[in-house]
């Protein structure tokens, strides 16, 4: 019966069951397997309420859905089968672009990668960029509040967000597609769904901020010694290049290692160091050359002991090439099997001396661990992955996770930095985030919780 009614509300052949629905039923690291009743793929943001309204009123359980591209299980059913799946990837179209007030409304399911595109084509810049813009949703991206590699200079997709349309689990439509940058008229309720993960609601539509297009970039590799250097290199890049410095991400060798022996074309720019860091300059054109710039300032840094050796890019396609070493770091490490990951944010003054603890109990507990550091330093998140070079060995250290992640977050905490910096809390860390919020924290999210969704419905089991 309610298979019939989701039918009639999105038609029978946007209804899946069976082998139809595997695709829906696994995240993106293969980690999580679920099942479910079947999967729905709405059209529209009123057949998203149908299906809502549907679901509510038989008292089943509702996983909405994006591109399926989350690294904490958030978008995974459980293995009861009793839920339906809300996939939004059908509503992909463009509701507005408005170039005079730098902003583009656009539905829930577009890939992140088509929206950049299209504000690219109306001369405008949508900075939101990560290494799975080409199948991430932005329904998804708002859901994890996701950072990526530019957050330094625009800020995570909270800061990026004007306005939403969201499908309450009651299946009423709220529309706040506001695109205005002051609206004081009481609480900014667009936040409560931001990095939610789909536990309050389908957001199905958003009001996004766009930027003038750079007209120039300048983009350099640079060795150097140790994360204290990368953050004595990236102060001094603020000191002389101010707003104009867009990206500054830390790699480690050992990162790096994986990417050129795992992705076919992937070339060592530079000769051998134990870290990296990637910069990124951008400009509207009223500055001075870029490249002329940077290389000078890189010649000081050389010459001051701040770096070891830096190559700047010459053409776009170099720059594209150096960008896939840093992108391709979580592909590299997926194709040598699951590792143990940790996306944790940290301020910026305080990375040095967490890395030098962090490997030091970790590598005194699991001999021989592999440690994947990289990340966003300019804004203080690391991807600390961890990972057994032999299988047997990494199957031992994946069933010991509790204990890893324990060392890991403990000094996290101690560090005054955050378990989940980008990818949420999805069913992955659910149980850690009783150890590291308060308990008056917890209430208030379950008080928010039990108000917007008292059948406890929407994504159940995940973030609480």
């Amino acid at each position: 019966m309610l298979v019939e009614q989701l039918g009639k509300a999105v038609g029978a052949v946007n209804v899946l069951q069976g082998d139809d629905m595997s695709p829906y039923l696994v995240d993106w690291r293969g980690r999580y397997r679920g099942a479910a009743r079947c999967v729905v793929r709405p059209g529209t943001t009123a057949e998203v309420a149908a299906v809502v309204r549907t679901c509510a009123d038989a008292g089943v359980p509702m996983v909405p859905q994006g591109g399926n591209t989350s690294l904490c299980g958030a978008a995974t059913p459980d293995a009861e089968g009793t839920a339906v799946v809300i996939s939004v990837s059908r509503l992909n179209r463009l509701r507005a672009l408005d170039p005079e007030n730098n902003t583009i409304t656009v539905e829930a399911g577009c890939v992140l990668a088509s929206v950049q595109a299209t504000a690219i084509e109306a001369g405008r810049l949508f900075p939101l960029s990560l290494a799975a813009e080409g199948s991430a949703q932005l329904g998804g991206n708002l859901s994890t509040n996701a950072g990526g590699v530019q957050v330094l200079r625009y800020g995570n997709t909270r800061e990026l967000t004007l306005g939403l349309e969201v499908v309450l689990p009651s299946g009423e439509i709220w529309n706040g597609l506001r695109g205005l940058r002051k609206d004081n008229t009481g609480y900014d309720l667009k936040q409560l769904f931001i990095g939610a993960e789909g536990t309050l609601g389908i957001i199905t539509a958003a009001t996004m901020k766009l930027f003038p297009l750079p007209s120039a970039t300048a983009t350099a590799w640079v060795s150097v010694a140790s994360p204290r250097a990368a953050i004595g290199l990236m102060t001094a890049l603020q000191g002389e290049f101010g707003p104009l410095l867009t990206a500054c991400e830390l790699v480690s060798e050992t990162a790096l290692g994986l990417v050129l022996q795992n992705i076919p074309g992937a070339l060592r720019p530079l000769e051998e160091s134990p870290w990296y860091v990637l910069v990124e300059l951008s400009s509207g054109g009223g500055d001075a050359d870029l490249d002329t710039w940077l290389e000078a300032f890189l010649a000081q840094v050389l010459e001051s002991g701040k770096c070891t050796d830096a190559v700047l890019v010459q053409s776009e396609a170099q720059a594209r090439q150096l960008w896939a070493l840093r992108e391709n770091i979580s592909e590299a490490q997926k194709i040598e099997g699951i590792s143990i990951k940790h996306d944790v944010s940290l301020p910026i003054s305080q990375i040095p001396e967490f890395l030098e603890q962090a490997d030091a109990a970790l590598a005194a507990a699991w001999p021989g661990l592999r440690v994947v550091t990289f990340g966003h330093v300019g804004d203080g998140n690391l991807h600390y992955n961890l990972s057994m070079p032999v299988a047997g060995d990494n199957a031992a250290l994946i069933a010991a996770q509790p204990e890893v992640n324990k060392v890991v977050h403990d000094l996290v905490h101690a560090h005054a930095g955050s378990i989940s910096a980008e990818h949420g809390i999805g069913q992955l860390k659910r149980e850690e985030l009783l150890r590291y919020k308060s308990p008056i924290e917890m209430e208030m999210m379950r008080a928010i919780k039990r108000a917007i969704d008292p059948q406890n419905l929407m994504n159940p089991g995940k973030v609480l």
